[in-house]
C-alpha cells in the first residue's frame, strides 16, 4: 500500500518549487494564486530569497506547504495515495493533497496558523530541544520532574524526541537528560516552543479560523498527529487539526500505524527528505522515498 507523507518546518531551502514553477503550468498557476491569497510574493522568496527570509515562520510554513501541494498535484495520476499524513504543518498539506480541504483555504489556514503561531513565540521567548539516544519513557519522565513548562513535542523515530518549552525549562531539560544517559541534547534554532502549552493562544486563534472552514471527506485516510490513528470523518479530522498545536507530534506512532494498517512504500512529497529518513529509522527494511519534483 502506499503511503504518502508531507514534511514539516525545516525542510525549506532557497530555489524549492521553482522547477515547478518553471515546467507546469498548472504550478504557475497555483503559485500565482498563493501569491494573491497571501499578499506577497512568496515565490520571490521561495526561488530566490535568503535562508533568513526563508526562516521567518509566516513565509516557511506557506512555501513547505506549496510546494508539497502543488506537487502533488502536478503529479495527476501518479498521486494514488491509499493512506497519508503529515508532520505538524505537514498535515495541512495532506489534507489538501487527499481532498478534505481546498487549496485556496489550505493556503488562508496555514498562513493564519503561522502568523498565530509567532504572535505566540513573541508573546512569550521560549524554544526546543531534540534528545537523541534516551527512551521516550525517560524524556517523558523528567519533564515531568522540572518546575517548568517543559513537554514532549515531536516523537520522531526510536530514540529521538524534541523536547519544547520555556527557555529555563529546556536549559534544566538538557542538563538533566544528559546528565541520565542522552547521546546529545540540542539546543534548535526555533522561534518558540511549538507544540506546547505556551501555542495556547495561536491553538484559540487557529481555532476560529479552522471552525469557519468547509473540511470534506477526504479521498484516503489520514493519520493524525494527536493521536497517530487514520480518520476520515471531517468533523474529527478538524478538532485534531486544532489539537494539535499543542499537542505532541507522535510521529512514531503513526508510521508504525501505518506499517500495521499495510503500508509497503512511503512517498515524502515536498523540500527535504527528513520524513523518508525518519520512517527507515522506524522499520529499515520498508521502501521509502522522496521527491521534490515532476
Amino acid at each position: 500500500m502506499k503511503a504518502f507523507v508531507f514534511p514539516g518546518q525545516g525542510a525549506q531551502f532557497v530555489g524549492m518549487g521553482k522547477d515547478l514553477y518553471d515546467n507546469s503550468p498548472l504550478a504557475k498557476e497555483m503559485f500565482e494564486k498563493a501569491n494573491e491569497i497571501l499578499g506577497f510574493r512568496i515565490t520571490d522568496l521561495m526561488f530566490a530569497g535568503t535562508d533568513e527570509d526563508l526562516k521567518q515562520t509566516k513565509v516557511t510554513q506557506p512555501a513547505i506547504f506549496l510546494h508539497s501541494v502543488i506537487l502533488a498535484k502536478v503529479l495527476g495520476s501518479e498521486f494514488n495515495p491509499e493512506m497519508v499524513a503529515g508532520h505538524s504543518l505537514g498535515e495541512f498539506s495532506a489534507l489538501v493533497a487527499a481532498g478534505a480541504l481546498s487549496f485556496e483555504d489550505g493556503v488562508k489556514l496555514v498562513s493564519a496558523r503561522a502568523k498565530a503561531m509567532q504572535k505566540a513565540c513573541e508573546k512569550e521567548p521560549s524554544t526546543m530541544a531534540a534528545i537523541l539516544g534516551l527512551e521516550d519513557e525517560k524524556v517523558e519522565e523528567i519533564c515531568k520532574s522540572i518546575d517548568e513548562i517543559v513537554v514532549p513535542a515531536n516523537y520522531n523515530c526510536p530514540s529521538q524526541i524534541v523536547i519544547s518549552g520555556s527557555i529555563k525549562g529546556i536549559e534544566i531539560a538538557c542538563e538533566k537528560l544528559t546528565a541520565a544517559g542522552a547521546k546529545r541534547a540540542l539546543k534548535l534554532m526555533v522561534g518558540g516552543a511549538f507544540h506546547s502549552p505556551l501555542m495556547e493562544p495561536a491553538r484559540v486563534e487557529l481555532e476560529e479560523a479552522i471552525n469557519k472552514t468547509s473540511f470534506k471527506k477526504p479521498i484516503c485516510p489520514i493519520y493524525q498527529n494527536v493521536n497517530a490513528s487514520k480518520v476520515t470523518d471531517p468533523d474529527q479530522i478538524k478538532k485534531n487539526l486544532v489539537a494539535q498545536l499543542t499537542a505532541p507530534v507522535k510521529w512514531t506512532q503513526t508510521v508504525k500505524n501505518m506499517l500495521t494498517d499495510g503500508a509497503t512504500n512511503f512517498i515524502e512529497l515536498g523540500p527535504g527528505s527528513v520524513l523518508q529518513g525518519l520512517v527507515k529509522k522506524v522499520d529499515r527494511n520498508v521502501a521509502a522515498e522522496s521527491k521534490q519534483t515532476i
